[in-house]
């Protein structure tokens, strides 16, 4: 599926271009907002080469993973970076992975990016299960993804390396009839 196009009340994905690489930067660089994330604060060119590397699998057939600028409708601006991989191990699966600048933390984006993300998965490729990992000092993401009505599941053990401390991660998960289900009882207003 190219061109990704899915929007909300207030955002919308949209695939990433060369000129989103000072965007990105803004967040991938960031000390703060890769507080939680498993990697350490990235450089520019190093942001270069993930948004180079995006843009070129967003052509691949089949396509393999969905790295996403999220705009604000209103502005056009980029306020996060989403992610969804198919799982080449898992029939119908995926991982997800967000991050949001840290100007526009507490502003109920990180669900709606959430829930586009999901969408973009059960509603648009048809998956059975999406499942993202979490620091688990990281209590923002897990209210958003218990909100988005995703399960936690476990915890996978010393999962991550970062400033060379091993850091464990915790999952959550969410199928698609349970994704279908939440999706129709805030339709009916639930």
């Amino acid at each position: 599926m190219h061109p990704v196009d899915r929007s909300s009340a207030r955002l919308a994905l949209r695939e990433l271009s060369t000129e989103d690489v000072n965007a990105v930067l803004a967040i991938y660089g960031s000390p703060e907002a890769t507080e939680h994330l498993s990697f350490e604060p990235r450089s520019r060119e190093q942001v270069d080469r993930i948004v180079a590397r995006s843009i070129a699998g967003a052509g691949e057939t089949p396509r393999g993973e969905y790295a996403l600028a999220v705009i604000e409708r209103a502005t056009f601006e980029l306020v996060g970076f989403g992610r969804l991989a198919l799982d080449p191990h898992q029939q119908r699966g995926a991982t997800m992975g967000f991050a949001l600048r840290p100007r526009s933390w507490g502003a109920g984006y990180g669900l709606e990016m959430v829930r586009l993300l999901l969408g973009l998965g059960f509603d648009d490729l048809g998956l059975h299960r999406i499942w993202g990992a979490r620091s688990p000092w990281n209590e923002a993401s897990a209210r958003t993804m218990a909100a988005a009505r995703m399960v936690e599941e476990g915890v996978i053990r010393e999962h991550v390396l970062k400033g060379g401390v091993w850091r464990d991660s915790v999952v959550h998960a969410i199928l698609d009839r349970e994704w279908h289900a939440a999706t129709e009882g805030r339709a009916a207003g639930g």
